[in-house]
């Protein structure tokens, strides 16, 4: 139980476990980056299968959506006879949460390019990996960075949940402020966590204006 007078924040122990929080910060950072640009590879094969054979979009998406909406601890405890307590449970558990966000915005994304654009480039001589890379990407990237800002900020959210199985980074810090008699470590790991999530969020928007400067003048 808390005491009555227990402050939100004891400014003497973050000042004694600063290191703690530095790293839980990297490890969060970390969890959060190497999940992302994994989804982002599998999701880009996943939409080129799909959009080269449409037949394939259904089933894909499908399996995407299916893993998406398996509880984060339930998937974390079907993980854990495989990979065990380890880095790699949470890896796995975070990355298929990315598929189905990231997979729809990029066919979205790709399926959005003015038919008229796609027989220009054609007209010109490109073939479908330039136009696909000089063409299609640049003119798609508006739907795909916003399927990317949705699913980090996820990501960073079901980071904490990794707490549970030893790979929590700002969650270990969370689950120590509800086990323990006071309530600094929750604050910090979760003031911290939905810091990272209000950083990563502007970061990708200032990104996309750097990207794509066009959408500007529009």
């Amino acid at each position: 139980m808390l005491a009555a007078a227990d402050p939100w924040i004891r400014w003497d122990w973050i000042s004694r476990h600063g290191d703690d929080i530095a790293a839980a910060v990297r490890e969060h950072v970390y969890l959060t980056a190497v999940a992302m640009a994994a989804g982002l590879v599998i999701s880009f094969g996943i939409a080129l299968v799909a959009r080269r054979w449409r037949w394939l979009q259904t089933p894909l998406l499908g399996f995407s959506g299916l893993l998406y909406t398996i509880p984060s601890l339930a998937l974390f405890a079907f993980l854990l006879p495989i990979t065990g307590l380890s880095r790699s449970t949470a890896l796995i558990g975070l990355t298929s949460y990315t598929l189905l966000i990231l997979t729809r915005n990029i066919i979205a994304g790709l399926d959005g390019v003015p038919a008229d654009v796609l027989e220009a480039a054609t007209g010109m001589g490109y073939g479908s990996t330039r136009r696909l890379v000089g063409i299609e990407l640049p003119l798609a990237l508006p739907t795909i960075i916003a399927g990317v800002r949705i699913a980090t900020v996820t990501t960073i959210g079901l980071v904490t949940v990794a707490a549970l199985i030893g790979q929590g980074a700002l969650g270990a810090l969370i689950k120590e402020g509800i086990e323990r008699p006071f309530r600094t470590p929750l604050v910090v790991g979760s003031v911290l966590s939905i810091a990272l999530a209000i950083v990563a969020d502007v970061a990708l928007a200032l990104l996309l204006r750097v990207l794509t400067p066009w959408t500007r003048r529009r």
